[in-house]
């Protein structure tokens, strides 16, 4: 099932959906329907891997900004070092 909604856009974003529907010998509903459809599907992934973050500092597993920077801080002095000669 599909439905219609109704948007404005600036002429310069329909000229860029005009020269897509051109390209790909498709209509503007057809498009748009793709765009609209690839960008909620991405803000969806988005939110539910910043949602995954949120559960899991909610179990505890993760790290204060202090360890973080004692982490960071041990790696670059750590890269510092002189080589050993062999």
């Amino acid at each position: 099932m599909s439905n219609v909604i109704t948007t404005r856009v600036s002429d310069d974003v329909l000229a860029m959906i005009d020269r897509l529907a051109i390209e790909r010998e498709r209509s503007r509903a057809w498009i748009v329907g793709r765009l609209i459809e690839d960008a909620v599907r991405k803000q969806i992934e988005f939110e539910d891997f910043v949602q995954e973050g949120i559960d899991s500092l909610d179990r505890g597993e993760g790290i204060s900004q202090d360890e973080m920077e004692r982490w960071f801080e041990e790696r670059v002095a750590a890269r510092s070092l002189p080589i050993a000669a062999e």
